[in-house]
């Protein structure tokens, strides 16, 4: 009896953690908006270095001159670091994204490229939006 209530408590456990990891990482479609491409360039004020994605939140100021917060979702940490980037490269920055927009209509969008202007360091997704009907 003892063996079955210990196998069963670690597939219970095992079902709840992957349960958790699908919630946590969301599909694309779902999010954001495959025909609503964007291009922003601002000032990096912010950085969620967090796996599974890292989110960047970049200054941009607006066509009235306002200053309005992007919340810009990127790769996860292992591919920017793979791709030669560290956390200590983003705040202060001044950054171009090119990505698509959120289906919510906030200023969030995912990052598709970006490109750190001073260093020229420069990241593109492997990650292609689905493709729209």
């Amino acid at each position: 009896m003892s063996i079955r209530l210990t196998f069963a408590a670690v597939a219970l456990g095992t079902l709840l953690a992957a349960t958790a990891s699908v919630q946590a990482h969301h599909s694309f479609s779902a999010t954001y908006d495959g025909n609503k491409p964007v291009t922003i360039r601002g000032k990096i004020s912010r950085l969620g270095w967090l796996n599974p994605h890292t989110h960047i939140y970049v200054d941009v100021v607006t066509q009235k001159g306002e200053m309005q917060t992007w919340e810009v979702e990127t790769a996860s940490t292992i591919a920017l670091t793979r791709a030669g980037m560290r956390k200590e490269d983003f705040i202060g920055q001044d950054v171009i994204v090119q990505g698509f927009l959120a289906r919510d209509g906030t200023p969030t969008m995912t990052a598709s490229k970006f490109t750190l202007v001073s260093t020229k360091k420069e990241f593109s997704s492997d990650e292609a939006p689905p493709t729209p009907r």
